[in-house]
């Protein structure tokens, strides 16, 4: 295999598959987009595509070299199940941990590569949390958070939904995998509620679910103490506790995702937080290791992308880049946490990241 892969067909052309799909075009991969209708106007062909039928998923995928889904996470199986049945390797921005385990179930004895929740959290936030791990002889704890939110806030609430609504109510909702005392548990989400402050911003952060990808089982027996939490302005957590609580929403997700969308619609100028702290020993002196940054909007190619959108993008190409490259094994389940930080920045859209980042 050499270094870019001849088809890689990426399905889903929303505000993070479209970027993906001119990253990968960029580095030199052949690309196919798939989305419901034609995209005129793309440098790359797009097809229509029904990703409800399995057939014409199939048909599509065919002669690929991979597929990335760029797709709410309860469409991502059936792209996965054709991506083994044509021999293609898989990568999804899934933060959902039941159909990444499924996408994980394909991965054995597979023949080509299955890489599931790709992107930002779960993605690059593992990446990161695991090498500051590395770092250690002895890690105790592992605190990861991140945050996407209007640079502007306004309203009670101070965010707005520049992700998938589906995607942030189940994180929401969802209960959380964490590790405590050395062993993995479940706490409910928007529980642990803690204040953080980054770059004189004060900022608070709960517990939400999938964050974390495959870290838990990864690092289960080997920290006493990890867990994944979201960072919002202050106030939030309650709020939206009341809204899925006292207002019964928690009952119908689809509703609350649409009264929610409606009331708080996507914004162009966000930003991104990344917190990761290490606790743990090193040459017998207990040490606490921290990567925070914060990533503002970018211009690519001369268009202006969302903080969210080319953070997620970037990340996932790059583990593209990785495996078209050989860094990353060819075959079976790639878990973010095994991507080393630094062949990450080396590539090129994990460069971005180093170019880009705020001083927090």
């Amino acid at each position: 295999m050499g270094t870019v892969l001849d088809r890689v067909v990426v399905i889903g052309l929303g505000i993070v598959g479209e970027l993906l799909a001119r990253l990968l075009h960029g580095a030199g991969h052949g690309v196919t987009g798939a989305d419901q209708s034609p995209r005129p106007g793309m440098p790359f062909p797009v097809t229509a595509l029904d990703v409800d039928d399995p057939v014409a998923v199939r048909t599509a995928l065919a002669g690929a070299d991979a597929v990335v889904a760029a797709l709410p996470y309860r469409l991502n199986l059936p792209v996965a199940r054709a991506a083994a049945d044509v021999g293609a390797h898989y990568f999804d921005l899934s933060e959902d941990t039941t159909s990444a385990s499924r996408v994980a179930e394909l991965a054995d004895g597979a023949g080509t590569a299955f890489a599931p929740s790709c992107g930002l959290a779960p993605g690059l936030i593992a990446i990161v949390g695991a090498s500051l791990a590395r770092g250690l002889d002895r890690a105790h704890s592992l605190e990861m958070k991140v945050g996407a939110l209007p640079r502007h806030p306004s309203g009670l609430l101070g965010y707005a939904f520049n992700w998938s609504p589906e995607g942030v109510v189940n994180e929401y909702l969802n209960d959380c995998e964490v590790i405590r005392d050395g062993a993995v548990r479940l706490v409910p989400a928007m529980s642990d509620l803690e204040t953080v402050w980054i770059g004189g911003t004060q900022l608070e952060a709960f517990a939400t679910s999938g964050g974390l990808g495959t870290m838990c089982r990864t690092f289960e027996g080997r920290v006493d103490h990890m867990d994944y939490k979201t960072l919002r302005y202050p106030g939030h957590c309650q709020l939206m506790r009341f809204f899925f609580d006292e207002l019964h929403l928690r009952k119908d997700r689809a509703l609350a995702g649409r009264i929610l969308v409606d009331a708080k619609p996507p914004v162009d100028d966000d930003v991104v937080y990344l917190y990761v702290a290490a606790e743990g020993t090193r040459d017998g002196r207990f040490v606490r290791e921290q990567f925070v940054r914060s990533f503002e909007p970018l211009t690519i190619d001369g268009r202006r992308w969302r903080a969210i959108s080319w953070t997620t993008a970037a990340s996932a190409c790059a583990v593209v880049e990785l495996v078209a490259a050989g860094k990353l094994p060819a075959a079976g389940l790639i878990r973010q946490e095994d991507v080393d930080y630094g062949d990450f920045l080396a590539t090129s859209t994990g460069r971005l990241f180093d170019a880009s980042a705020m001083a927090a």
